[in-house]
């Protein structure tokens, strides 16, 4: 991906590169497919801010008598997501303060908290128990290790990692901002995951050696492994104070992925994928408002099967893992089977180009599978892993739609292609707008 951004260094992102890259006869198929993978955008929106209203849930039991119901939790997820909506809608010359004071929340709170969790916790594990202990925590008192195998367990495992391994394609989608992007770009490409996965990896440790009672932390009445360690080490005053800071790192979090929907989805309907109607820019707040309630109502949609599911939260990052790979996916695939019309940037593999490119879709097409799968046992009702039936129907509508009646009008990103030659960025939505009045772009692409 990293290569393809050197190559291609605009911010276009998947749905433009596949345009680029694919044979001009099947262009408008490969963005038009790659572009209704929107879904995993949704899905990652869905999954930040579900998961921070389970914390609020959670973190309101610690000193009142609040009890938390799926009913009530979709409630608060609510409240976020209109919380996000407003911020996107009415407070967008704020939005980048908001991120600076993000980076500093994030980068210096939380490096704070793994400190003070080693240093503070009373007790810590072995080595031993960190990195050699084998738990399953799919079933009780059977789980998928018994009817399936620990290798089983352990793929079930591999989702949150590689959820939070996603996003990077960001470094694209600045990229002209950037100076000297084909080198700088996919070195962003490339910063981002290295510093995601040592970051992370040296708070998960944090955690685990923290660990005072590991029975008690798995089966924890407060219902949240986290939340249970911080009281075990810094009392309920304490993980009260800290879970606070966690939940405004997620706010933030979940109110940048909807503003990366709202200007995705404002995109696509530029260039007719989505409804003429969501392609404008609120003259006052400029803001493209109708893609904002767009992206925070389908986030909505998303969560609502959480109401009869104990397996929601894992649903929901399923989706947004396996959409948003697909989408970095096809790109890739399309220069491994088209590597005559891929023009390689300063930044390239080599040799090792279409090698790499073969395992990257092959762990793709992996991941697509076994994250389809379900994680708890025994299968039921409220265990079921939706993912499928929400995968599945965007898929047949992305293919049926094309076969039916997309094929006889999409061209594609033609708009995009266009504002990039003439050295406008064609995610900033109140610059295209304004070349759109000034007739320096064609408003009928």
């Amino acid at each position: 991906m990293a290569e393809i951004v050197s190559a291609i260094p605009t911010s276009g992102g998947p749905y433009f590169w596949s345009a680029i890259l694919a044979p001009k006869g099947h262009a408008p198929f490969a963005s038009w497919i790659t572009g209704f993978n929107l879904l995993g955008q949704v899905a990652v929106t869905t999954g930040i801010t579900f998961g921070l209203a389970g914390l609020v849930s959670t973190t309101a039991t610690l000193k009142t008598d609040y009890v938390p119901t799926a009913g009530k939790t979709i409630g608060i997820y609510a409240a976020l997501l209109f919380s996000h909506a407003m911020t996107n809608t009415f407070g967008v010359h704020i939005l980048k303060y908001l991120n600076n004071s993000s980076i500093i929340i994030q980068s210096l709170g939380v490096s704070a908290l793994a400190i003070a969790l080693l240093a503070k916790a009373p007790t810590h594990q072995s080595a031993k128990f960190v990195f050699a202990t084998f738990n399953d925590g799919t079933g009780s008192p059977v789980g998928w290790s018994m009817v399936a195998s620990p290798a089983y367990v352990a793929v079930c495992g591999v989702l949150l990692a590689q959820y939070t391994l996603t996003g990077f394609d960001a470094s694209a989608h600045l990229s002209e901002e950037t100076q000297n992007a084909s080198w700088s770009a996919p070195i962003g490409v490339i910063t981002a995951i290295g510093t995601s996965a040592i970051f992370g990896f040296f708070l998960l440790l944090s955690y685990l050696f923290s660990i005072q009672d590991f029975a008690r932390t798995v089966a924890s009445p407060i219902g949240q492994p986290i939340t249970q360690i911080l009281v075990d080490v810094f009392g309920v005053n304490g993980a009260i104070a800290l879970m606070t800071l966690i939940m405004v790192c997620i706010w933030h979090c979940g109110l940048f992925s909807l503003t990366s929907n709202s200007r995705m989805m404002f995109g696509f309907s530029r260039d007719g994928g989505l409804p003429s109607f969501f392609h404008k820019v609120d003259a006052r707040f400029s803001s493209p408002i109708r893609t904002v309630w767009l992206a925070a109502f389908l986030a909505f949609l998303l969560a609502v099967p959480s109401l009869g599911s104990a397996v929601a939260f894992s649903a929901a990052t399923s989706i947004a893992t396996i959409g948003l790979y697909i989408s970095y996916g096809i790109p890739i695939l399309i220069t491994v089977i088209y590597p005559q019309g891929y023009i390689k940037g300063p930044f390239s593999l080599g040799r090792f180009s279409r090698p790499v490119g073969i395992i990257a879709c092959s762990w793709i097409g992996f991941i697509t599978i076994v994250f389809n799968l379900p994680t708890l046992y025994p299968v039921n009702s409220q265990t079921v892993n939706y993912t499928p039936v929400a995968v599945g129907i965007i898929l047949l509508f992305s293919l049926g739609s094309w076969v039916l009646w997309a094929r006889k009008w999409f061209v594609g990103p033609m708009k995009s292609v266009q504002a990039e030659r003439m050295g406008i960025n064609p995610d900033d939505v109140e610059a295209v707008q304004k070349a759109e009045a000034a007739g320096i772009l064609d408003e009928k692409l």
